[in-house]
């Protein structure tokens, strides 16, 4: 989130070789409307997003404060922007070495403002406008300039989440060299030899002058004082969407009623992509993408250059094209470079990452949402699916149309084997990708226990998404399979009817109060557990089949059967009362009972595996373990709405 301030851009910064003045280039030179600001504080971060008609920028501040984890939590500036997936980070530490004892801040320019734009339309080394921020940074004590990293935001997260890796043949190519105000000029090109990161500061207000130190590793010294900072690169940007062209006209009084969410939204979306979470991700992710779609659609805009165009048309583009996979993530800038480099290619062609199993489902599901569901997406149709793919090359040539169908194709053949007679066999159920030990949207190590085969693919997308291939052949679509508009529904409802009963655990009433004990003991949570309150068995559906220590069934209770409940109108209407019954009780069930707590609903509840490791792995500082994530809250909302709208609608079940 940014804001912004700047006063003079050196020659060298961008590029020319000799240090001088260049002409002061005002904030917002041409655009039409005003930049966009934002500042959110969530202490130790200060966050500020900036935007204008030349680009976007996400500038994070991070100063420890009383209680920080110091071997965690370190002064930092950080920018991150949207185009190229690119940014730089300055680590700083206290030059007197006591950690903890210094604090940077931002301070507002003479504009009143913290930040301030960068853009230069033309410059004689690059064919793309010189943008980026600055603003003024304020340091209480002596500081040293520790590690900096220019580039990508892949490159800034491996450092930061990793064991700190350091790529020698990225990080060696920083240039550092004195300014003629006794400032300090960090650039670097990126390996692609043609696109230039750079990272300035300048003394303010009486500030000392920078030291540059290059005895061992180059780091920089800064006195107690205000310096100004200017971040800046020449990138082709992108095209963002204003909050009102993210909306449609009917929502647009959100823009009134929640300035900070329809502005972060508006930061994250673009006409040709929507971008997952900021800063440590902001690109392109499939799944990420297509669900906020489904859940946010009512208030999107549609149509040419819309929000849901720009999700839908993303994940057409990324395609594969050799058997219909759906790109997950998209590695693209200096850190494509890179892992082309690592192939001994050199190229700067974006990547895709293939290995999720769940991102196929939604494609047809977004793609019936919008063009069978939606009036606007029925009109838009034909120019829309005609659309010739150009994001990657090896989809050159082909349509929307044609790349849909891929993804369909490969649907209906890995679905057939399970839908057949005697077919509802384990082994037909989908798995994991071999060699992958993630595949869905709990994606981190221990997300599903260590399953093969998850609950939600299985239970709700598969079946959610064959339901949608028929709906979508039935309207014109897929004429080269016209037969799917049966065959679709036949599949549908196998997986429907038969896939619940692999995930089922029933845990006897003695067992259950016994195993959320031994929980209590072995976490040390806090409480209040009030036993007498299980009352009954415990059935709940697992996170997965085979899982670590050879379990058959993963043993933890979870909010997935949001999907079901969201994306099915299932028409057993035993097995429907048994799945809603077991739901709402664990929604009403504080946790480690069932998942409720003051926040919302954990995703998981460990309490009834009956092994320790779940105990181990499911924990609040595990990104699936007792947290809480609220898109899963409103996918949860919404299904139960929709299910108990079919009561009051009388709507046909299975439509």
């Amino acid at each position: 989130m940014a804001g912004m301030g700047f006063s003079n851009i050196l020659t060298s910064l961008l590029g020319f070789g000799t240090v001088g003045s260049f002409s002061f280039v005002s904030p917002n030179t041409s655009c039409t409307s005003d930049p966009v600001k934002l500042h959110l504080s969530d202490p130790p971060y200060e966050n500020y997003f900036y935007s204008d008609c030349h680009s976007s920028a996400h500038v994070v501040v991070t100063s420890p404060v009383p209680g920080s984890n110091l071997s965690v939590i370190g002064p930092r500036l950080l920018v991150a922007w949207p185009a190229g997936n690119s940014g730089v980070v300055a680590f700083f530490e206290p030059e007197n070495g006591v950690n903890g004892s210094l604090t940077i801040k931002l301070e507002n320019s003479t504009t009143a403002q913290p930040l301030q734009s960068v853009y230069v339309s033309t410059t004689s080394t690059s064919d793309n406008p010189v943008v980026g921020v600055s603003g003024h940074i304020a340091f209480n004590s002596s500081a040293v300039l520790t590690v900096p990293i220019l580039g990508s935001i892949r490159t800034i997260r491996d450092f930061t989440e990793g064991p700190s890796l350091i790529y020698p043949a990225i990080q060696n190519a920083i240039q550092f060299s004195e300014t003629a105000e006794g400032g300090a000029l960090l650039n670097r090109m990126w390996l692609d030899n043609k696109t230039t990161t750079s990272l300035q500061f300048t003394p303010l207000n009486g500030s000392k002058v920078i030291e540059i130190k290059r005895e061992t590793n180059t780091t920089l010294s800064f006195s107690p004082g205000t310096y100004e900072f200017v971040a800046s690169f020449d990138y082709p940007q992108l095209q963002q969407l204003a909050p009102e062209k993210v909306l449609n006209n009917a929502s647009t009084d959100l823009i009134r009623q929640n300035p900070d969410q329809t502005t972060s939204l508006s930061f994250l979306s673009y006409t040709d992509k929507l971008l997952a979470g900021t800063w440590r991700f902001l690109t392109y992710f499939g799944r990420d993408s297509m669900i906020s779609l489904l859940l946010l659609q009512p208030v999107l805009s549609e149509g040419e250059n819309s929000a849901v165009e720009a999700v839908i048309g993303a994940v057409l583009e990324r395609v594969n094209r050799s058997d219909g996979t759906v790109c997950h993530e998209e590695v693209i800038g200096d850190y494509a470079t890179w892992l082309n480099l690592q192939k001994n290619v050199s190229s700067t062609a974006p990547q895709c990452d293939y290995k999720m199993v769940d991102t196929d489902y939604f494609l047809p599901i977004s793609l019936k949402s919008y063009l069978v569901n939606s009036p606007v997406g029925q009109k838009r149709a034909s120019a829309f699916m005609n659309t010739t793919a150009s994001f990657l090359a090896n989809n050159t040539g082909l349509s929307y149309t044609e790349l849909a169908q891929l993804t369909a194709e490969k649907i209906m053949n890995t679905s057939k084997a399970f839908a057949q007679p005697d077919g509802q066999t384990k082994d037909n159920l989908i798995h994991l990708k071999k060699g992958e030990d993630v595949g869905e949207w709990r994606d981190s190590q221990y997300g599903i226990g260590g399953a093969r085969i998850p609950y939600d693919v299985n239970t709700a997308l598969v079946p959610a998404a064959l339901r949608s291939i028929a709906a979508l052949s039935a309207n014109g679509y897929f004429p080269k399979h016209p037969e799917w508009k049966d065959t679709a529904v036949q599949y549908a409802q196998v997986w429907e009817d038969e896939t619940l009963k692999f995930f089922e655990v029933n845990v006897p009433q003695a067992s259950a109060v016994s195993l959320v004990q031994s929980y209590v003991n072995q976490s040390s949570f806090p409480g209040p557990v009030n036993t007498s309150n299980i009352t009954s068995d415990v059935l709940f559906y697992g996170l997965g089949l085979d899982g670590n220590n050879n379990q058959s069934v993963v043993r933890v209770m979870n909010t997935d059967d949001c999907f079901r409940l969201f994306l099915l109108n299932s028409t057993d209407q035993q097995q429907l009362s048994k799945f809603l019954n077991q739901t709402a009780e664990h929604i009403l069930q504080p946790f480690p009972l069932g998942l409720s707590n003051p926040v919302g609903l954990f995703v998981a509840n460990p309490a009834y595996g009956g092994d320790s490791v779940y105990a181990r792995n499911f924990t609040n500082s595990d990104y699936h373990g007792t947290v809480v994530w609220s898109w899963q809250l409103a996918m949860m909302a919404q299904g139960l709405a929709r299910q108990l709208d079919r009561c009051s609608s009388g709507s046909v079940p299975g439509t």
